[in-house]
């Protein structure tokens, strides 16, 4: 199952509304804010690639008060 981290920056003072929209999302695992050059990182699961692909440019970055994401996909998970 691939797995990624979304680092996103949001809109100033957006970042508690694009957590709870990241929260309600069945394929985001884990989000938090944070401090430091992103406002969010994100760890999000998909069957494949594709679906993947999708969620992070369908769903994440067309959030409305997303205003810029960078997206590491994990290589191998660890067991």
């Amino acid at each position: 199952m691939p797995i990624a981290f979304v680092l996103i920056n949001t809109e100033i003072g957006a970042e508690e509304e694009v957590l709870k929209q990241l929260q309600s999302m069945p394929a985001v695992k884990e989000a938090y804010a944070v401090y430091g050059v992103y406002d969010i990182v994100a760890k999000v699961e998909a069957e494949n690639m594709e679906k993947l692909k999708e969620i992070v440019s369908w769903n994440i970055r067309r959030l409305e008060k997303v205003r810029s994401t960078l997206t590491m996909l994990v290589m191998s998970p660890s067991t």
